[in-house]
């Protein structure tokens, strides 16, 4: 009730100045798409910078955003605090006040424990302004449980102009929940699908065939397991995870698959147009993954700690306590380089053991930004979001950090990582992603070639811009993302000594916990959505 209250006393206040200021636009209607732009006849970032830099606090012109009262704005992030938070968000405060007359503040959920905190933020309703968010981060969830301000056509054209006219239609509806826009999503697209990364020098070391199958992967690390005393073959990635990583290589890539939300253990065929879901723990597939996961269990291919494990599995190889790990091409490519930027005495290497398999891209809310639902200042929040997003100077500064500190520039699109790059890497600043973002000149030319590669041969579907609505199953999607946790994790990890048993503990929980609910819930949603489409 706090929340709505708020939300309508915005919406009143809104209104009220989007009357005064004589816009001459009077939709209002918080429903309203987001894929008609319009183009605003001034830059609301540019009216609120000669304000500000003016230091007047005089009232603004017509149409003009009043900026003259100090903002301080507050931004959670996911991922570490850079160890050079400070120095860099006191440059980019410097040119935010400048402009806007705000400034931000960060705070960083760790990777170790952010699956956790991060929804008892939204749920505190603690005082913020900005968070980022994603569809792997339950984008849609937190939206439809109102933790987001929704964001109307005229917000977006009064308060960020910029991006209003730079984001395609298609991004802004993909990140629409029940035909509502909660975030502004990342403008730049990215490939999702996931990578291994290994020891290139063990794998010649022990003289193993190339890692191009599941066959050879299971090869190299079991003789890691066997032969290299102190390194784990294989590290997951932390996180409250139903699914992992590795999952996605060898169940979701392997099978051609796709899987709505990994809290969820739903999937279709990609090339069924009818989009058909399953229930992925009922199928032969997923049988044959848990005794493939069995199998290196027990050749100890992962710490038996493996489910309580803390480890930051790209911290972990990089400093060779591990043998692989598993990520998207982006971020292992950015890895690769900084170990062969810090002389790292491991050669590294990329492994696709899925070659010749239908290859997918990110929908734009893989990375974006939100606006809190209680937030004191979404006006400035907003705008602020625009200058991080198409602002030159700004965006170098909250994606790679200081000129000649950390980066150099090389021409307009790429860079040159320094000496102190680590300083700033490894959180969520991929929301402001654009087409101002620049590449690492040093990015490895295998990681570019996979992309080239991928990006020539990406598999459009119909469900692909579908988005599940799970307001009617929230009690039943809770209660299997427990089962999940308890029963299907531990398989996952090859820890359940009989499998068929285990499976058949799994399925009758998940029967228990109202399964077949959400998944009548979602096959409706679904032929509703291709029906029109």
């Amino acid at each position: 009730m706090l929340r709505k209250s708020r939300w309508t006393m915005f919406t009143l206040l809104f209104a009220f100045v989007m009357i005064m200021s004589a816009c001459g636009n009077n939709n209002k209607n918080s429903g309203s798409s987001a894929s008609q732009s319009t183009e605003p006849s001034k830059s609301a970032s540019a009216s609120a910078s000669s304000s500000a830099a003016s230091g007047s606090a005089a009232a603004p012109s017509e149409g003009a955003v009043d900026t003259s009262k100090e903002v301080k704005l507050k931004m959670i992030f996911v991922g570490p605090k850079p160890v050079d938070y400070d120095s860099v968000f006191a440059e980019l405060n410097k040119k935010l006040k400048e402009k806007i007359n705000a400034t931000i503040e960060g705070e960083f959920l760790d990777w170790s424990d952010w699956a956790q905190k991060y929804p008892l933020k939204l749920a505190a309703d603690e005082n913020f302004d900005l968070i980022y968010s994603a569809n792997w981060a339950g984008y849609n969830d937190q939206a439809l449980k109102g933790g987001f301000l929704e964001l109307t056509d005229d917000m977006l054209a009064k308060y960020m102009p910029q991006t209003w006219k730079n984001m395609s239609k298609v991004s802004w509806d993909q990140a629409k929940v029940n035909g509502k826009l909660y975030m502004v999503p990342q403008n730049r697209g990215e490939s999702v699908e996931k990578l291994i990364l290994y020891r290139e020098d063990l794998r010649k070391k022990y003289n193993l065939p190339a890692i191009d199958s599941p066959e050879a992967y299971a090869t190299y690390l079991k003789t890691v397991a066997e032969k290299e005393k102190g390194i784990v073959p294989f590290t997951p990635e932390t996180g409250d995870w139903k699914f992992h990583n590795l999952d996605r290589v060898l169940l979701k890539q392997q099978n051609e698959w796709n899987m709505f939300d990994l809290d969820m253990p739903f999937a279709f065929k990609l090339t069924d147009e009818k989009g058909q879901v399953f229930n992925v723990y009922n199928t032969p597939e997923f049988k044959q993954l848990a005794t493939y996961y069995k199998d290196l269990a027990d050749h100890n291919a992962w710490s038996k700690n493996v489910l309580n494990s803390k480890n930051d599995h790209q911290a972990d190889f990089k400093a060779g306590k591990t043998a692989s790990i598993t990520h998207n091409n982006g971020t292992l490519g950015a890895l690769m380089a900084l170990m062969r930027q810090e002389n790292s005495p491991y050669e590294v290497a990329l492994a696709d053991i899925n070659q010749g398999k239908k290859k997918s891209v990110a929908i734009s809310t893989q990375n974006g930004t939100s606006v809190h639902a209680t937030s004191k200042n979404p006006e400035r929040a907003l705008m602020a979001i625009d200058l991080l997003q198409n602002d030159k100077e700004l965006h170098d500064l909250i994606m790679y950090g200081i000129n000649g500190v950390h980066y150099e520039p090389v021409g307009d699109d790429k860079y040159k990582a320094l000496d102190k790059n680590p300083n700033y890497t490894g959180f969520s600043n991929w929301s402001f992603n654009s087409p101002l973002n620049r590449d690492n000149e040093a990015f490895p030319q295998e990681a570019s070639d996979l992309v080239k590669s991928w990006e020539a041969n990406v598999y459009h579907y119909p469900l692909e811009t579908f988005v599940f609505d799970n307001s009617k199953v929230k009690t039943e999607i809770a209660n299997v993302g427990n089962v999940m946790l308890r029963y299907g994790i531990p398989l996952e990890y090859g820890l359940v000594k009989d499998i068929d048993k285990g499976l058949a503990d799994l399925n009758k929980q998940l029967d228990a916990a109202g399964i077949a609910k959400i998944q009548t819930e979602l096959q409706s949603q679904i032929d509703a959505f291709l029906a029109k489409n």
